[in-house]
């Protein structure tokens, strides 16, 4: 039988019940600035373009500047780029993921030498719930 893989955090800020930023959001902030395109960055984690627009368009609403900034395209083609906020927020969520980690490692030992059965793998990218 193989080995099931280990327990895994996944940090998501919510306020008022909404995600502010969780680890969909900060992937897609990711390859943004990683490809410097909104629909190269959506198409590494299996969205739609509409669907990266919205979440970007979301973020940008969500923060007193936008994160992200984008140009049309046309003859010399369009683009996008994190702003310095934008590249902030997205090494201090990091900065947050590694720290939670770190941290909560001996309770997830914890909890996982508990567990019964472990559960089957889960897509990587679940559109509805990570964001």
């Amino acid at each position: 039988m193989a080995t099931a893989p280990p327990l895994a955090l996944r940090l998501r800020l919510q306020r008022n019940g909404a995600i502010i930023l969780g680890p969909g959001r900060a992937d897609l902030l990711a390859y943004i600035a990683e490809t410097g395109s909104i629909a190269a960055a959506g198409r590494r984690m299996g969205m739609s373009y509409k669907r990266a627009w919205v979440l970007v368009d979301s973020l940008n609403a969500t923060f007193h500047e936008p994160l992200v900034l984008a140009t049309k395209g046309g003859a010399g083609g369009g683009g996008a780029r994190l702003t310095p906020l934008g590249a902030r927020l997205l090494a201090a969520y990091r900065g947050l993921e590694a720290a939670t980690a770190t941290a909560g490692a001996g309770h997830l030992m914890e909890i996982e030498a508990a567990l019964a059965v472990p559960p089957a793998p889960k897509a990587s990218y679940d559109a509805q719930n990570d964001q």
